[in-house]
């Protein structure tokens, strides 16, 4: 059983940063893809980023590039997300997810993970 845990959300203030971190437990800990996804008040479930462990590209929604960068520990299993520059519009409920197979291509479709953690808020406001 695999187990995903999201942690590093909070308050900041517009033009700020955070880094969440994902954290994968379990045996066996087989995944190729992580992905990153939010959820806005009263909006739908969405992609954000997307990394897999056999490829080098990078795959961003067009609302965060340049402002967001996706990374991994391959030896903690630890997944991060650093925002940069944050907006209100991007206050949401952050969730990682993971994937047995490389799925970046198509990384906004919810039904290619297999593994999800339960979130981790975060809030942009002055």
């Amino acid at each position: 059983q695999v187990q995903v845990v999201e942690s590093g959300g909070g308050w900041v203030p517009p033009g700020g940063s955070l880094r969440l971190s994902c954290a994968a437990s379990g045996t066996p800990l087989d995944y190729d893809a992580i992905g990153w996804f939010r959820r806005a008040p009263g909006k739908e479930r969405e992609g954000v980023s997307c990394m897999s462990r056999t490829d080098v590209r990078k795959h961003y929604a067009d609302s965060v590039k340049g402002r967001f960068t996706i990374s991994r520990d391959e030896v903690k299993n630890m997944i991060y997300l650093q925002m940069n520059n944050l907006e209100p519009e991007d206050t949401a409920v952050y969730y990682c997810a993971l994937a047995e197979v490389d799925v970046c291509t198509y990384f906004f479709r919810e039904y290619e993970y297999d593994y999800w953690g339960q979130g981790t808020q975060v809030t942009v406001s002055s």
